[in-house]
């Protein structure tokens, strides 16, 4: 991946040093060609996120987009868009003061074959803040010491849904206003490596989080914790990171496999609407 390639049907700017590009020249509405597709691609698989602007989309417009990139993983937790269970509504009204996906984290990790990506839409967004941040964890693994990435390379690490939506977090605010249901279903458990072999890139990444991993098989979770902590700093380093604004209509397609992302908190007393499409990946080594 070391040689630019050439684009053809749109226009990619790199957005940050560390990862991120901005796609121009295209409207997502309307039928896109196989060329275009596969130059997206081939700068989702560079660039780890890619984001467009001034997107006018309906919700089978979102679902029929992400349908060119992949199958949908419909998400158990999060309120559906009515009439449209594929689209999952990321929610904060003004009198919230909690937001969702506000730490560091990567989605569907706990899940056996985790997402591939998720595809973000911005409904309404406040007059500022709202921002959502991004790290490269293909930058974060290259940067451990040769001890300890010889280390975590015997490592898996087992994630779960159970502690982040199940019903010991039932009585959480996103449960009591409706914004996420389902605690039940929250029974997921998965083992993953600690640094997998990207399937697009073949780049190593780490492939820990803050909100699904429980700790490293064969250890205990106290054990875990100690070094579990320093890779959470060490992946929120700011040279690995790009901070991106939304606007309405933008839309941010990530890669769950090689990046984190973290929601911003700091809009209180406005409203904050986006619509999520998660898509399946492959299992991960």
């Amino acid at each position: 991946m070391s040689n630019t390639p050439q684009y053809t049907e749109i226009t990619v700017t790199p957005y940050a040093p560390a990862l991120g590009a901005l796609i121009s020249g295209i409207d997502l509405a309307k039928p896109i060609s196989e060329t275009a597709l596969e130059e997206m691609k081939n700068a989702f698989a560079r660039y780890s996120v890619i984001f467009f602007r001034d997107q006018d989309l309906s919700p089978q417009q979102h679902v029929d987009l992400a349908k060119r990139w992949g199958d949908i993983n419909v998400n158990r937790f999060f309120k559906p868009l009515d009439g449209y269970p594929q689209i999952a509504q990321v929610i904060k009204e003004p009198d919230q003061k909690e937001n969702i996906g506000g730490t560091w984290h990567t989605d569907h990790s706990y899940d056996q074959i985790p997402a591939m990506g998720s595809l973000l839409y911005a409904r309404e967004v406040p007059p500022s803040g709202g921002d959502t941040l991004f790290s490269s964890m293909y930058l974060a693994f290259e940067a451990l010491s040769d001890g300890l990435k010889e280390m975590l390379l015997g490592l898996k690490a087992w994630h779960s849904s159970r502690h982040a939506f199940g019903y010991g977090v039932a009585d959480s605010e996103h449960y009591g206003d409706g914004r996420l249901a389902n605690p039940d279903l929250a029974v997921q458990d998965a083992l993953h490596p600690v640094i997998i072999t990207h399937p697009l890139s073949g780049r190593k990444s780490l492939y820990v989080n803050l909100d699904f991993t429980v700790r490293f098989d064969g250890w205990t979770v106290e054990e875990s914790q100690p070094l579990l902590d320093y890779l959470y700093a060490h992946g929120a380093r700011e040279e690995f990171t790009c901070r991106f604004q939304w606007e309405q209509g933008s839309i941010a397609l990530w890669d769950n496999r090689a990046t984190w992302h973290n929601a911003m908190n700091d809009y209180h007393g406005h409203r904050r609407i986006m619509h999520r499409i998660t898509l399946e990946g492959v299992a991960l080594n």
